[in-house]
């Protein structure tokens, strides 16, 4: 297997691709390569001036912007690790992150300035305060980032790097407290790799990955429409930039799908990544809304991670831009490429249904491994470059990254079935597993068929406490406009489609958000709310 830094991969393609090849574009404003490297050269020189060594973990607390590009560069070249704060915590929870990852530097944008001052006092590992945006009105213990970005020769740093360098990636927790997964870089790259060795051959080397840029030009234009703060977002980033690419990002604090479509239209995107249906709706309304307004024939795939995407939506997509190829990719912070999905508008394949990855298997609670069409439930697990740990949780880690017959594995905790022909069903996250009078019902499976009901616009499904079942089924879902709820028109639809003690034993309609703005559910918050709505009955 090859080593890999990534410090090293953007040296290396900052030196053949032209000065003028885009690197970011957010809005109107469009950062080259060339720039870029300068730039992002002059902060990893600035930061180690400040006697911050190698391993130092750098906060990036921002929106998607380009400074979160170029600071990304400057900590892989810097020797510094990444760690990303959720800009929509409340300052207790930005706290948890700061002080749980032992960040030592903080960039952060104005916006959060209040927040920031707010928790400085509390914040005693924190050495340096880096403020981006409004710099007459920075805070007055923060260096402005442009001062950082700007002062400098911009050359390369000229230092020797480790395959073993590291960045980290705080998982969402939804269902517990965040925790922040390490990775390697010769890890993420090589797993990055071997995600898309599943559709052709890849680089083996930074020399054969230049040739390939020497050859074809710069790498993709990809727009994340979700944020860079998130696992999906971040990890998209990554590979663009590796590859010589264009990371694209919007204006618009939440999305907006016109704008979406417009800067499509505008940079010639040929990837988007999304998070699921709660991206994907909005995008179909806005093309079924004015079919024919936007231009998308640079578009090659739209790339869906972390949540279920529905065939239907799918379908409505290839409707509008035919030549797409629609990618559900089966990962997690955890672990990169434990299946694929791909929907083209010669055929579609059905919701959850996935393409093992060539480094999983499956086994069972005792580690059994399962057998193909068996119809026994078991965890995938994902073998080679995987992460080394969760940060200072032994436990959580040696839950997750086991080893079974001696080999290392990733075991996030999803739930799958294998098919005869070695394909995936996806059950569910096992987390979130209801166990209701012995059975196991995973959420996911009964959410899908909720949202095929013409009433739902969409649904969570989770494990309320109940005397008789442990847990009773229960649905909290959002109906469509214009709807009204007929709970049991809904029971029997979802009775209809699967086993009975899947139905769902009460179903409720709220308005509250049932996701974060990244698409990813929020169990934890549907399952308060719905003992509150049972217990109202």
């Amino acid at each position: 297997m090859a080593q890999w830094n990534l410090g090293d991969i953007l040296d290396a393609i900052e030196s053949v691709l032209p000065a003028t090849a885009p690197a970011l574009i957010h809005g109107t404003r469009m950062i080259t390569w060339a720039q870029m490297g300068a730039r992002s050269n002059n902060i990893a020189r600035a930061l180690a001036a400040q006697g911050l060594a190698p391993g130092t973990k750098v906060a990036f607390y921002m929106r998607n912007r380009p400074e979160y590009g170029e600071l990304m560069a400057a900590c892989f070249k810097g020797r510094f690790t990444h760690v990303n704060i959720n800009y929509r915590y409340r300052p207790d929870e930005v706290f948890y992150i700061f002080d749980d990852s032992d960040s030592e530097v903080v960039f952060y944008s104005s916006e959060f300035r209040d927040c920031i001052v707010e928790l400085k006092d509390r914040l005693q590992k924190v050495r340096l305060f880096v403020e981006i945006g409004e710099e007459a009105a920075k805070a007055p213990f923060a260096i402005a980032y442009e001062q950082l970005a700007q002062t400098g020769d911009g050359l390369p740093l000229g230092i020797e790097r480790s395959p073993h360098d590291e960045l980290f990636i705080y998982t969402g927790g939804t269902t517990g407290m965040p925790k922040g997964v390490i990775w390697r870089h010769t890890d993420m790259r090589e797993a990055q790799l071997d995600a898309q060795r599943l559709l052709g051959p890849t680089p083996d080397s930074i020399e054969a990955a230049l040739a390939l840029i020497r050859a074809d030009g710069p790498g993709r234009m990809t727009l994340p429409a979700c944020p860079l703060m998130h696992g999906t977002g971040f990890i998209t980033a990554i590979g663009t930039l590796a590859s010589g690419g264009c990371i694209v990002t919007l204006d618009n604090a939440s999305l907006d799908a016109d704008e979406l479509w417009q800067a499509v239209e505008r940079n010639k995107v040929q990837s988007i990544a999304i998070v699921g249906d709660a991206f994907a709706k909005p995008m179909l309304k806005a093309l079924d809304a004015a079919p024919g307004k936007f231009d998308t024939s640079s578009l090659i795939t739209i790339v869906s991670s972390g949540v279920m995407w529905s065939k239907e939506v799918k379908q409505g997509l290839i409707r509008h831009i035919p030549q797409v190829a629609l990618m559900d990719s089966f990962g997690a912070s955890e672990g990169l490429g434990f299946g694929r999905s791909v929907t083209t508008a010669a055929g579609s394949t059905e919701t959850a249904k996935f393409t093992i990855g060539g480094m999983c298997d499956v086994f069972d609670e005792k580690d059994q491994p399962v057998p193909p069409g068996s119809g026994v439930p078991g965890f995938i697990a994902l073998k080679g470059p995987i992460p080394l740990a969760y940060y200072k949780d032994p436990e959580k880690s040696a839950r997750t990254f086991k080893t079974i017959n001696g080999v290392r594995y990733s075991i996030p905790g999803d739930w799958c079935t294998v098919e005869k022909d070695g394909s995936l069903t996806l059950l569910g996250r096992g987390s979130v597993c209801i166990n209701t009078a012995g059975e196991k019902v995973f959420p996911e499976e009964v959410e899908e068929v909720l949202k095929t009901h013409p009433a739902i616009e969409d649904a969570l499904v989770v494990g309320v406490p109940d005397d008789k079942w442990g847990q009773a089924v229960t649905a909290v879902v959002h109906l469509r406009a214009g709807a009204t709820l007929d709970e049991q028109a809904l029971k029997d639809h979802v009775r209809g489609k699967l086993a009975g003690y899947k139905t769902p034993k009460a179903v409720f309609a709220t308005d509250s958000a049932l996701r974060a703005p990244n698409g990813k559910a929020d169990y934890k918050g549907a399952a308060e709310l719905a003992v509150a709505l049972s217990n109202a009955r």
